[in-house]
């Protein structure tokens, strides 16, 4: 129960502000794309930054949490395409879409928050790998198979450049990629610049936890529940067992690294889901309504989680 009240309870209660905020109508749309574009552009980008460019590579770069978390990954990409084709006789694009909305995690925005919250500053190297890895397996194999369905003609290599483009142009990915070579060359860091690093990064927590809820505020579920029923089995259910059962091949899952990646596994789906939905005007409301659904049984899925790890 101490787990629950002293980890899970202020997570999901801030996430309750922001979605109150929103359904109070205290906080509208525009307030939605702002807070995201802060939590996006300059909170979390300036923690990951300053944290790794001040932690020694070789505590930050671990082998094996990368390809055991990306094997998880690459599982349940393919359980949710297998699933949407099974129940939807889905074409390739909408497949896709399916397999990210089963396995792309909200790694950045509630991940990282609930490992600091969980682990301590411990838990935010290994968490950042896990925001990698997903944003690789999800943005460029998700997104290249996307395009090669929409985009039939432009040849697989062109695509496979411009997902990979989507990625590394990611203020996330590109901050950690910066922060990891600052940390190996050795950049020093003034006080002056050290001290903003870290007033800024402060802020990137509870906005993002915010941020959640506010944008969940104006989401509904209308159709698609039996694509979005999927998902989030395949989010909240197996992909943490599939975890369980790959991780310790490549990490300790009594570590910390393990414990983290285990708990990244189990997270809701993330808001990029719907994003990319809507970018490509496919599976909206069901991408949407997996991000509705999954969040909402996070609550008990993710507490349960934390009282197994014995995380205090």
């Amino acid at each position: 129960m101490q787990p629950i009240l002293n980890v899970a309870l202020p997570i999901f209660a801030v996430i309750l502000v922001g979605y109150l905020a929103g359904r109070w109508r205290i906080l509208g749309g525009d307030s939605t794309a702002a807070l995201n574009a802060f939590v996006s552009f300059f909170a979390l980008p300036v923690l990951f930054f300053g944290t790794l460019a001040r932690t020694p590579v070789q505590a930050v770069l671990d082998p094996g949490l990368i390809a055991g978390f990306g094997v998880v990954m690459v599982v349940t990409f393919a359980a949710g395409m297998l699933a949407a084709r099974l129940i939807a006789r889905a074409r390739l694009a909408v497949m896709s879409l399916q397999g990210i909305a089963a396995s792309w995690g909200n790694v950045g925005y509630m991940g990282v928050p609930l490992c600091i919250a969980a682990f301590g500053e411990a838990g935010l190297p290994p968490a950042m790998l896990t925001v990698i890895v997903t944003a690789v397996v999800s943005m460029v194999f998700g997104v290249m198979m996307i395009e090669l369905d929409v985009a039939a003609g432009h040849g697989p290599l062109r695509t496979f450049f411009r997902a990979a483009f989507n990625v590394a142009r990611n203020p996330l990915p590109l901050s950690i990629a910066l922060g990891i070579a600052a940390s190996a060359i050795g950049l020093p860091i003034p006080t002056p610049v050290e001290k903003w690093i870290d007033l800024l990064g402060a802020a990137a927590a509870p906005c993002a936890l915010f941020a959640i809820g506010l944008f969940l505020s104006d989401k509904s579920i209308r159709s698609g529940l039996a694509e979005a029923g999927c998902a989030t089995l395949i989010k909240l259910l197996l992909q943490p067992l599939v975890a369980l059962a790959v991780l310790p091949l490549f990490v300790d899952l009594n570590s910390v690294p393990g414990k983290v990646a285990l708990l990244m596994a189990a997270l809701p789906t993330a808001a990029n889901a719907f994003v990319l939905a809507k970018q490509f005007d496919m599976s909206v409301e069901q991408n949407s309504a997996t991000i509705l659904l999954s969040t909402g049984f996070s609550v008990v899925t993710v507490s349960a989680l934390l009282v197994w790890l014995r995380v205090s």
